[in-house]
């Protein structure tokens, strides 16, 4: 059983994510880390997206899922074919003409590390490090213009690969947690969140979106784990409709940046809420 004291830092705090995420954690991990559970069996990340804390924590066993097919795939490469993939990824190059080319092809045509290397490249060229489709499922951010990207990150990749080593990954969305989460274990969950304005619009990073209504279905999962005894953890835009939604759970209000408006002058000063099921020194309860 993985036992933890809180607040320590992981041994292998240098294994950060593979994948550049605008919805990533890494600027609120020390605050993740500070909230997690003083120990748990099974650790699950089930909208595993940049999964920042489960590289973090680098645990054995874990249980990684996605709905992405393109996220998940990439995941399971870095698992079992991390030298093919690191070779693929040198073909590519920064320039905007090649960006549009690789970025036009899809990927359902490709080789499943041929489809990984495509979205790493484009992950780290294309503006902000967007993950987001058109309602057709198709990537559509535009070329970033970075002077020197770090498309072959070789020490990263094979840091994630001895990672993900032990690591369950599969394409699914959270319910599938339900029926395998058991007493003790961990759950983190990071969905897509509420808009700040806290009207029921939400940033889509798949073709189906993530509305008000899944908002409310997974609430009732974490209340749900919750009386099993799992210890859950959510992270969300701090607006009256989330704090509604998890009335009686313990919440911390942190401050986040935004990265991915447009206008630089909007990305600083957003508040996040991170919920637990448990009790955690600093948090509130949500009335």
């Amino acid at each position: 059983m993985p036992s933890f004291v809180p607040n320590a830092r992981p041994t292998n705090i240098a294994t950060y994510s593979p994948i550049k995420y605008a919805g990533g954690k890494r600027q609120l991990l020390a605050q993740l880390l500070a909230s997690r559970p003083p120990t748990w069996h099974r650790y699950f990340e089930p909208f595993a997206g940049g999964a920042t804390l489960f590289f973090a924590l680098g645990l054995s066993g874990a249980y990684l899922s996605d709905t992405s097919a393109e996220l998940i795939n990439v995941y399971q490469v870095i698992r079992d074919n991390i030298d093919i993939l690191i070779a693929d990824l040198g073909r590519h190059c920064n320039r905007e003409d090649y960006y549009y080319t690789i970025r036009a092809l899809d990927p359902e045509t490709l080789s499943p590390v041929e489809r990984a290397s495509r979205f790493l490249f484009l992950n780290k060229t294309c503006w902000a490090g967007l993950l987001r489709v058109n309602r057709q499922g198709r990537f559509n951010v535009p070329f970033g213009h970075y002077e020197h990207p770090n498309i072959v990150n070789a020490d990263g990749l094979r840091a994630a690969h001895r990672v993900l080593q032990t690591t369950e990954i599969a394409q699914a969305d959270y319910q599938a947690v339900l029926p395998m989460a058991q007493p003790e274990d961990f759950v983190y969950c990071d969905p897509p969140y509420v808009a700040l304005s806290g009207s029921a619009r939400f940033t889509e990073y798949t073709a189906g979106g993530f509305d008000w209504a899944d908002h409310v279905q997974l609430a009732a999962a974490v209340y749900t784990l919750a009386r099993r005894g799992c210890y859950v953890m959510v992270s969300n835009a701090d607006v009256p409709a989330v704090r509604v939604l998890y009335r009686g759970l313990w919440s911390q209000s942190v401050s986040a940046r935004r990265s991915i408006n447009s206008d630089a002058t909007k990305r600083a000063g957003a508040r996040e809420l991170i919920i637990t099921t448990y009790p955690v020194s600093g948090a509130e309860r949500l009335r």
